[in-house]
């Protein structure tokens, strides 16, 4: 689930980061994108999804089967995975809105 999340992370950068990573008017580009958003959805959307399947693992019953907890557990990663990305790629659009839409 880890690996997944890295992936997703990796391709909501990689499509949310071009147009700043490209550049505008004039070949302005914002690194910060590769030093700063890079590293933190690679590294944060696998720690929030493990940490979210690890909650909902504990926060289960104890008499609750163990197909029951790995089916729920694999929904709460898969949830925060899309979660996730949504919030990543809504993220990555405002900071990018000056080289799309340069008059904003």
């Amino acid at each position: 689930m880890a690996a997944v999340a890295a992936v997703a992370g990796f391709g909501v950068w990689l499509n949310g980061s071009r147009p700043g990573l490209r550049g505008s008017f004039e070949d302005q580009r914002d690194l910060s994108l590769l030093y700063v958003e890079l590293p933190l959805m690679l590294l944060a959307f696998p720690a929030l999804t493990l940490a979210a399947r690890c909650l909902a693992g504990a926060a289960m019953p104890h008499g609750a089967g163990r197909g029951t907890r790995a089916a729920v557990s694999l929904l709460a990663g898969s949830a925060t995975v899309l979660v996730l990305a949504w919030a990543g790629h809504m993220w990555l659009d405002t900071r990018v809105a000056p080289f799309v839409h340069p008059a904003w």
